[in-house]
């Protein structure tokens, strides 16, 4: 039950409000958890601001849940009517069917230079930026300092081996979920890929360096291989089948204090918080030491060119992407800024909420994006969602899955580019 919040039905052009009159449409997702710091809040702030400088600019925005806003921008470009602007989770789609304005002809260089590179790089189609990133976060593995001290576990895991050992040493001690693996539908695409890049010799995450799919490497199948036989087969992952395990469940878990140890992303740091759970924060164990690279997500702001408005389109987002906003938008939301400047004054600060952050931030320059550039990703998304839980089960054959879904990779990048 989720519902449109503050949706405005604005259909093409601007009508009598004359020939230097523009209103903008922007589709945004909400942030929020609730209707007191829903999204809409912040754009409308924003929006207030920014309107008060250009009379004789309009924006309207249109806000809705991570459900709905999607799907509810593809009916728009579907039907014709297309939004100016749409901060969504995916672009690349729009990129390939010629939809959307380049980054280069509405930004300007200042703010250009001023994005993360690995968060511009991923924003690139066909070797130009196209999306523009709003959001970011990595993971890092959290710990329950409380469940440790009663199991005599003085420090956190730094290899495989060490985790799977304080594992153990917490499932003997009673504790529910000794090391929590979602795996299941509602985001094991990100599960998965902290793992397989934490995975030994380097590990591959879901493809090379040049972009070719190797979901189905020598390394990650070991990586499976040893999730499924060194934490799952051993009872070390908690009551729930992680194909099961939705992310959304595992953190309410650590939050109730039934978890010892969790891959998790800021949103955890209050939701743990609020529930008075005494916890900690490392980076990722790899195989043998320190993970390669953590896993980084960025969500996207993209333009479309059905309407024109290039000029004023540009211009609102040179305002949305200046240090103060984006540090705004971080830290109401708990999310990592994307550009250097406000990444850096974050950095540079000890106070709430920004110090709580930093081993997020820590991990970000080395970070490892989904391959949101590849319009074939939101189908193997999709299948490893489904499918990647079969990998651990009892008798599960990781080798056997991820063939599988090598398999659907390759197809759906040559139908792609077919």
């Amino acid at each position: 039950m989720v519902s449109a919040l503050g949706m405005t039905a604005v259909l093409g052009g601007c009508g009598s409000m004359g020939s230097s009159d523009v209103t903008l449409r922007l589709v945004a997702a909400d942030y929020g958890d609730s209707a007191a710091n829903s999204s809409k809040k912040y754009w409308d702030a924003l929006v207030k601001e920014y309107e008060a400088k250009h009379p004789r600019v309009k924006v309207d925005v249109s806000v809705y849940s991570w459900n709905d806003v999607d799907a509810k921008v593809k009916d728009m470009v579907a039907a014709g009517n297309a939004p100016d602007l749409a901060q969504i989770g995916a672009y690349a789609d729009y990129a390939a069917a010629g939809k959307l304005y380049p980054a280069s002809d509405l930004l300007s260089i200042r703010t250009q230079a001023d994005f993360l590179s690995q968060l511009s790089d991923a924003g690139q189609w066909n070797h130009t930026q196209y999306g523009i990133p709003f959001g970011a976060s990595t993971r890092v593995l959290f710990y329950n300092k409380t469940l440790f001290a009663k199991a005599g576990i003085t420090t956190p895991p730094t290899t495989w081996d060490e985790l799977a050992a304080d594992a153990k040493t917490l499932k003997d001690k009673g504790v529910k979920y000794p090391m929590a693996l979602p795996l299941g539908p509602e985001e094991a695409q990100a599960e998965t890929m902290q793992w397989l890049l934490s995975g030994g010799n380097g590990g591959s995450g879901y493809t090379d360096d040049i972009g070719t799919y190797t979901i189905d490497s020598t390394q990650n199948v070991d990586t499976f291989t040893w999730l499924r036989d060194d934490l799952v087969g051993k009872g070390l992952t908690g009551p729930v089948a992680p194909g099961k395990l939705n992310r959304a469940d595992a953190f309410a878990a650590f939050a109730d204090g039934q978890v010892g140890m969790l891959n998790g992303h800021p949103t955890l740091i209050q939701q743990a918080g609020k529930k008075g759970v005494k916890f900690g924060m490392v980076a990722m164990p790899g195989r043998t030491g320190k993970a390669r690279a953590s896993m980084g997500v960025a969500d996207w702001m993209m333009a479309f060119k059905q309407n024109g408005h290039a000029d004023q389109v540009g211009d609102f987002l040179n305002f949305v992407y200046s240090q103060k906003n984006v540090l705004d938008f971080s830290r109401q939301y708990g999310l990592l800024p994307v550009t250097g400047s406000a990444s850096n004054a974050m950095s540079a600060s000890d106070a709430a909420p920004d110090e709580a952050l930093h081993p997020f931030l820590d991990q970000l320059p080395t970070s490892e994006l989904y391959p949101a550039g590849k319009t074939s990703w939101a189908a193997v998304s999709a299948a490893v969602k489904q499918n990647i839980g079969q990998a651990v089960a009892p008798g599960g054959s990781p080798s056997g899955v991820l063939t599988r879904l090598q398999a659907t990779a390759t197809a759906a990048d040559s139908s792609s580019k077919s």
